[in-house]
């Protein structure tokens, strides 16, 4: 009885605590709007806000620097960069900002974002704008799927990449690997055919691969490819399954595929949510990786061999955009006029070359692409190749509302199979909690 009264307290000023938590949180945010908006006004300049979780810090420094650059040649707007965390931290803070009035101006975010952003009515539809400018015709067509949602194109790329599996040259050697895995039994057999027991013990100290175990949008992100390369969809098709199908057989597929390379020894499983790390490709322990062109300054500064192929295919070739997109936030016309300048510029030739360079992500501008700069550097880093290549078969991921909650069990299913699940019944379980958990109405569209 003692405990019951004593736990109830407790919670109650959990709860008062948490609630004058978001209200000082709210407050502040709402003060640091106005007074820059103020500011603004009072002197005659446009001072936005712009929110983003850019990493690693050399990249956010190219960011800033390209942001001042912007700023020095538009003295009439004024465009604050504020890094707010990574995405899968922002949500919390963007959603105070929304209810409490105080949102910024731009948003940096994954389009996976557009959905529930749209149904909070915080952001403003962009095809109007789209529609009349040239840059346009300018933008990667492949990636449109992750600007449009019901009619709508919600926001535009700063940046794009996709997922290949890196892998080292002299241990491929070492193994008498001379063909590159094209397809996913190719992959296996090379798979077993790297995995060796290095000093005799007895056991396995050098692996295949490594895949990365978790169920946060990383582990999803870098599956996806292998599910779409077995022609499978996540999109709702009919009016009977207004569900995206998490439990499809090209999913079942893909499991398979990882199941199999982690009961035939060849793979080995990252820490828990902490597959983007490269520490065990780096020092040899495995030899193939599933990760991006963001970390080639990285493993340049190893001085490591490395190399990259596109990911394997089963029944087609498959990758998924990656990359972050700028929302514009509802505000004033003024405000939203002058955040429009700003996303021209982030879409423009001359940024996208620049972050390009300097962060190793592909440029979304093709001219920049196609530009002499673009060129030699990519002559100078022929890795970039592959990825540029599989943009051409690249796919995004559903910007619908709600997609947290497909991605949320989805990655329980890969998490459950990694873990030694049937992945035949982790599909099933996951799909089940969809049913339950999505909004239905939102993710249809209704």
């Amino acid at each position: 009885m003692i405990l019951s009264k004593l736990s109830t307290a407790i919670k109650k000023q959990v709860k008062r605590a948490f609630c004058l938590l978001l209200a000082l949180n709210m407050l502040i945010l709402s003060g640091c709007q106005n007074s820059t908006a103020l500011t603004g006004k009072n002197s005659g300049i446009i001072k936005l806000t712009l929110w983003h979780g850019i990493n690693p810090p050399p990249n956010r420094d190219v960011f800033q620097t390209l942001t001042e650059k912007f700023n020095k040649t538009h003295p009439n707007i004024q465009v604050e960069a504020l890094y707010i965390g990574q995405p899968d931290q922002q949500l919390p803070k963007i959603l105070t900002a929304i209810v409490g009035n105080a949102a910024p101006d731009l948003l940096w975010n994954t389009p996976t974002m557009a959905g529930k952003l749209a149904e909070l009515q915080a952001i403003q539809p962009l095809e109007k704008w789209l529609d009349q400018s040239p840059l346009k015709a300018e933008i990667d067509p492949a990636l449109f799927e992750s600007m449009e949602l019901n009619g709508h194109t919600w926001s535009v790329p700063l940046a794009t990449n996709n997922t290949a599996i890196f892998y080292r040259p002299s241990l491929f050697k070492a193994a008498g690997i001379t063909k590159l895995p094209q397809n996913w039994q190719e992959l296996k057999q090379v798979a077993r055919s790297l995995s060796r027991d290095t000093n005799g013990d007895g056991r396995t100290d050098r692996h295949g691969i490594v895949l990365p175990l978790g169920k946060g949008e990383w582990t999803v992100f870098t599956w996806l490819p292998f599910m779409f390369s077995a022609g499978g969809e996540l999109k709702a098709g009919t009016d009977q399954t207004p569900i995206p199908q998490i439990d499809n057989p090209g999913s079942l597929a893909a499991l398979e595929l990882w199941s199999d390379l982690l009961k035939e020894g060849s793979a080995i499983l990252s820490a828990p949510e902490r597959g983007y790390e490269l520490d065990n490709f780096i020092a040899g322990k495995v030899a193939m990786q599933i990760t991006g062109p963001w970390t080639l300054a990285q493993l340049e500064q190893t001085k490591i061999d490395y190399g990259a192929i596109p990911i394997p295919a089963l029944k087609r070739h498959a990758a998924v955009v990656g990359g972050e997109h700028l929302f514009l936030m509802k505000s004033s016309p003024e405000r939203e006029k002058a955040g429009l300048e700003f996303l021209e510029y982030a879409l423009g030739e001359e940024f996208q070359t620049a972050w390009a360079l300097g962060t190793g992500y592909l440029p979304i501008n093709l001219k920049s692409r196609q530009s002499e700069t673009y060129q030699t550097f990519v002559a100078k880093t022929p890795v970039l190749r592959v990825f540029l290549g599989q943009m051409k078969s690249a796919r995004s991921r559903p910007i619908i509302s709600g997609y947290s909650h497909l991605s949320e069990n989805l990655g329980r299913a890969i998490e459950a199979t990694l873990l030694g699940g049937r992945p035949s019944s982790a599909l099933k379980e996951a799909q089940e909690r969809l049913a339950v958990t999505l909004d239905i109405a939102a993710a249809s569209g209704k």
